[in-house]
């Protein structure tokens, strides 16, 4: 049987954005897709049928957390992941290896894997890839992405050299600690900012990306330009006949420029951190409601927007319950943010199957802004 096939419905012979189908067993994506973060099993804010109602195809869940609380074992008993949060379309698994570095107060890589302490409470855990395949085994999401180590931006060549070969050592004990068919894995592709790691490690990813794969590593502090110049030098070398994953990369600008780039699938927390800050993204450009100037403003959050925020409240409303540290602020900004990506993914779908993406990317541009338009 089956599980997963993806179909390219049309590549824009410009650019090489891509539009197609990724049918998993909990239902399709079209792509390209941005995909909300629930990093602990939750979409921070929001109800699922909101998250659905929004235009999200999948939602993201994180071992790493999961594995601290509740418990992968937990999540098991309790069905998986998909009954325990009551969320029924697909769920794509990271693996926690960026958590395992960037958060663990401190670490110890050897081969073998990685020793960290939580950052919760400082006890001292071990993830090696086969653990983690156990713990994303036990999760039960549809995409489980496999351990890899990601270089800091700026790490010297050989030390990335040594991430990279790491990282496609544990990849080959990831495939074999895999033990579900009905769980697509993806190899991740690293190297840096090092153009000739990077195609070498795509030329390793692409044996094991049978269903995908994704690329990480980027957007980790380094300029737009520089991602993007990554991007281009993988694009030609990247598999055809299986989706594409930027992983941690999710503004606007970001989104438009992987597209452009031959890019299939993007997460990131931005949309909903930046909301419980009082940001939201419009048609016009970020919106910061907390501002004195919206006081007074009785006009919605964007006028082009349909979602329940913007069909029912002002301004100067959510300005007021940011300020007032009101929960709602949050989930209403939560609600539009990640409603206005979901629209920004299929208008650009919807482009690339029309034969229009520039003119699409355009035309957003000069309404949201020209900040990383370097392709157009």
């Amino acid at each position: 049987m089956a599980f997963f096939s993806f179909e390219l419905i049309k590549t824009d012979p410009e650019t090489g954005a891509r539009a197609g189908v990724l049918h998993t067993p909990h239902g399709d994506i079209e792509t390209p897709v941005y995909m909300p973060v629930g990093t602990q099993a939750t979409v921070k804010g929001l109800l699922p049928r909101d998250v659905e109602g929004a235009g999200a195809q999948i939602v993201l869940a994180n071992a790493y957390h999961l594995y601290m609380r509740p418990g992968h074992e937990l999540v098991k008993r309790a069905g998986g992941l998909h009954k325990f949060m009551n969320w029924q379309k697909p769920i794509l698994t990271d693996s926690g290896g960026f958590q395992v570095f960037s958060l663990a107060k401190l670490n110890d890589i050897t081969d073998e894997g990685v020793r960290f302490h939580s950052h919760i409470d400082g006890s001292l855990h071990f993830f090696t890839p086969e653990l983690v395949m156990e713990i994303e085994n036990a999760l039960g999401a549809d995409i489980i992405m496999q351990f890899d180590e990601c270089s800091e931006y700026g790490a010297d060549r050989a030390y990335a050299k040594r991430a990279l070969e790491r990282t496609q050592r544990w990849l080959e004990r990831c495939v074999a600690a895999n033990k579900r068919e009905d769980q697509a894995l993806f190899p991740i592709v690293q190297g840096n900012f090092y153009k000739d790691l990077r195609l070498e490690s795509a030329a390793f990813a692409a044996q094991y990306a049978k269903y995908g794969l994704g690329i990480g590593g980027l957007s980790v502090g380094e300029p737009k330009p520089l991602m993007y110049e990554m991007l281009e030098a993988l694009q030609p070398v990247l598999p055809v006949n299986v989706p594409r994953y930027l992983m941690g990369v999710g503004s606007p600008d970001c989104l438009i420029e992987g597209v452009l780039r031959g890019v299939d699938m993007f997460d990131c927390v931005l949309a909903t951190r930046v909301a419980r800050n009082g940001t939201a993204l419009t048609s016009r450009g970020k919106v910061v409601v907390r501002n004195a100037v919206y006081k007074e403003d009785f006009t919605p959050l964007d006028p082009e927007c349909d979602c329940y925020c913007c069909k029912h409240y002002t301004k100067a409303y959510l300005r007021h319950l940011i300020n007032a540290g009101e929960m709602l602020g949050a989930t209403l900004l939560s609600l539009h943010n990640i409603t206005f990506l979901a629209k920004l993914m299929r208008g650009l779908r919807d482009a690339i199957l029309q034969g229009g993406v520039r003119a699409y990317c355009a035309e957003f541009y000069a309404k949201y802004g020209k900040e990383g338009a370097s392709a157009l």
